[in-house]
């Protein structure tokens, strides 16, 4: 792991046992502690990756309960032979997807953020891959994310212009477009294709 990785690493683990103390922890000099154990993680958090110290504090700092980790989903739509990008505001590609809201199941937010970014109604059809994403994309996030890859069928719909997408399109796995690397990658999507092209596809966990 590159050098600014292990250190977000450190940082996280130590805002994770920070939280945890603040949640099951009743002593008040105890709870002093693990709040600054808490701030400490977070003014290193933002150190390694150049964030502002308060936007660091809004994603890291600002849970209750035991931390753990954020739910995003992605589509992976096919056609002929093709997977499905949506283009972002930045020109880059990603398949449709993004946080799993806390009033929506898997399936729910994955059909969700298709119609809101591709415009299309589908049906999700099985689960790919659930993946830890530290341990596949970059840069490292201060917090822990789980990423769910699920195969869709269209079955209506048109695109509609939006704030986060600017257009969709199919893509070979040989032609495949610059890539918002931090939502997927080339090695997650070819993955993908790997689902599509199979018949008895095992979802793969980790």
């Amino acid at each position: 792991m590159e050098q600014n990785g292990r250190w977000l690493s450190w940082a996280v683990e130590l805002q994770s046992l920070a939280q945890a103390g603040l949640t099951y922890g009743r002593d008040a000099y105890d709870r002093e502690r693990y709040q600054r154990i808490r701030e400490i993680s977070a003014e290193m958090a933002a150190h390694m990756s150049e964030l502002p110290l308060e936007k660091v504090k809004g994603l890291f700092c600002n849970e209750t309960g035991y931390q753990t980790p954020k739910l995003d989903t992605r589509a992976a739509i096919f056609q002929d032979g093709k997977i499905l990008l949506v283009r972002e505001n930045d020109g880059r590609w990603s398949l449709p997807g993004g946080w799993c809201d806390v009033n929506a199941s898997v399936a729910e937010n994955t059909a969700r953020e298709v119609k809101e970014e591709a415009g299309l109604d589908v049906t999700v059809d099985r689960v790919i891959a659930i993946q830890d994403r530290a341990k596949h994309n970059r840069p490292v996030y201060a917090y822990g994310v789980c990423k769910v890859f699920l195969q869709c069928s269209v079955t209506g719909g048109r695109f509609e212009p939006n704030i986060e997408t600017t257009e969709f399109r199919y893509f070979l796995p040989d032609e495949l477009p610059e890539l918002a690397g931090e939502k997927n990658n080339e090695e997650q999507i070819r993955m993908c294709f790997e689902a599509y092209h199979s018949e008895h596809w095992d979802t793969l966990f980790e």
